[in-house]
C-alpha cells in the first residue's frame, strides 16, 4: 500500500521529538540496505543536521543506527575510500547522545593511514579536516589549504556564471570554516558577494535545494540572506508531499526536503513537519514553473556583439526573451540584492572584447 502526506495539509502534528526520530528510523531502516553508499550519503546527511541544529530528538531514536555503530571500525578497514561518510555518522552519532567513543580512535587511524593526504580536492581535504578537528586530531593536510579556499571563495565573477559544481564548492568550504556555524569562518566581503552571485543564479534557476545551502552559508558567514529567497523556500517546503509505504521510491528529492529543513531550522522555525511513522519515506518537491535563466542566457548568447554589460541598457531587450512568470521571477531577483547590476556585469560575459586572438 501507499500513502501521501501533502504538508500543506490540515493535519495534526507529532512531537517534534518523534517525527525526528520517525525521520532518523527511516533513513536508517527502510529505504536503502546493506553497504549502499547512498544509505552512507543519505544518513551522513540527516545526522549532519540534526547534529549542527540541534533538533530534539527522543532518547531512543539512536537506536536504529547501534548495530552500524558496534561495527563501524569493520566497515572503514574495509571500505577507507568512504572514510569521510563513515567518521562523519561516526562522530554525529556520538555527539547527538549514543555511548561510546569510537571517533576519536578512528581519527588517529584515518590520520595514521594519511587518507586526507590522498585527496585531490581541496574541498574534500577541507571537510576531512574539519572531521578530525572534532577529535582534536590533525589531518596532516593543511598546508596552505586555507588560504586556497580564501582565494577560491574570493573570486566573485566565478559565481556569477551558471557552475552549480562551483556553487556548491562555495557553500561547502562555508561550512567547513565556519564548523557549521560555530565559529566565524572570517570570510571577506568578495565572499559575501559571490554567496550573492550565487544565490541570484539558484533563484532565476528556481533550484530549491542549492538556494537554501546558500543561505544556510550566508547565516553562517553573520550575513542576512534576501527575505525574497528564504520566504520562497519557506513556501516551496510546504508544498511537498510524502509518500510512505510499499510505493515509496527512494530515487526522489529528500536532499531538498533536508536542505530547505535546514534552513528553516538555523532561523529557529519549526522543520521536518511530516507525519510519518517509523516506515519507508520518499520526498517529492511540487511541479514548479522553470526559472528564467535559460532564457536569459539564450537571449545573450543570440545577441553576439550586441549585448552590453550594462543592466540599464540590457533588461528591456532581455524581459521580451521571457515568459510571463519568467518576468516575474526575474523581478524579484532584482529586487532582492543590491547586487544585481554587477552580477548582470559578470553574468553577461562581454570579457573578450577587443582581445586579438
Amino acid at each position: 500500500m501507499t500513502n501521501v502526506i501533502h504538508l500543506n495539509a490540515p493535519v495534526q502534528r507529532l512531537d517534534p521529538k518523534v517525527r525526528n526520530a520517525n525521520l532518523v528510523a527511516g533513513f536508517a531502516r527502510h529505504r536503502r540496505f546493506g553497504d549502499d553508499v547512498f544509505w552512507l550519503k543519505e544518513n551522513a546527511e540527516l545526522l549532519n543536521i540534526l547534529e549542527c541544529t540541534g533538533l530534539s530528538l527522543t532518547d531512543d531514536a539512536l537506536t536504529p543506527h547501534q548495530g552500524f555503530y558496534d561495527r563501524i571500525e569493520q566497515r572503514l578497514g574495509f571500505f577507507p575510500q568512504y572514510y569521510r561518510f563513515l567518521l562523519s555518522i561516526c562522530l554525529d552519532l556520538e555527539d547527538l547522545g549514543m555511548r561510546g567513543t569510537k571517533g576519536e580512535a578512528l581519527c588517529h587511524w584515518i590520520a595514521r593511514e594519511g587518507l586526507a593526504q590522498a585527496e585531490l580536492s581541496d574541498l574534500q581535504r577541507a571537510e576531512a579536516r574539519r572531521l578530525l578537528s572534532r577529535r582534536g586530531v590533525d589531518s596532516g593536510s593543511d598546508d596552505g589549504l586555507t588560504e586556497r579556499l580564501h582565494a577560491f571563495v574570493n573570486r566573485s565573477e566565478t559565481f556569477a556564471l551558471p557552475n552549480k559544481k562551483a556553487a556548491y564548492e562555495l557553500t561547502h568550504i562555508l561550512f567547513y570554516l565556519s564548523e557549521y556555524g560555530r565559529r566565524d569562518p572570517q570570510v571577506s566581503e568578495q565572499a559575501i558577494t559571490s554567496l550573492e552571485y550565487a544565490g541570484l543564479l539558484a533563484y532565476l534557476d528556481q533550484n530549491a535545494d542549492l538556494l537554501a545551502e546558500v543561505c544556510v552559508a550566508l547565516r553562517y558567514a553573520g550575513a542576512t540572506p534576501s527575505p525574497i529567497w528564504e520566504g520562497w523556500i519557506e513556501r516551496e517546503v510546504t508544498r511537498f508531499a510524502i509518500q510512505t509505504e510499499d510505493h515509496a521510491d527512494p530515487q526522489d528529492d529528500y536532499h531538498d526536503y533536508f536542505v530547505c529543513n535546514w534552513l528553516l531550522a538555523t532561523s529557529g522555525q519549526e522543520v521536518f513537519k511530516h507525519t510519518a511513522g517509523d516506515t519507508r519515506m520518499s520526498f517529492h518537491r511540487a511541479t514548479h514553473w522553470p526559472g528564467p535563466l535559460r532564457d536569459m542566457s539564450e537571449c545573450l548568447f543570440q545577441l553576439e556583439d550586441s549585448r552590453s554589460d550594462d543592466w540599464s541598457v540590457m533588461r528591456l531587450r532581455v524581459e521580451r526573451s521571457l515568459s510571463e512568470i519568467g518576468h516575474d521571477i526575474l523581478a524579484e531577483a532584482e529586487e532582492s540584492t543590491d547586487k544585481f547590476e554587477s552580477f548582470f556585469n559578470a553574468f553577461s560575459r562581454t570579457g573578450l572584447r577587443g582581445v586579438t586572438l
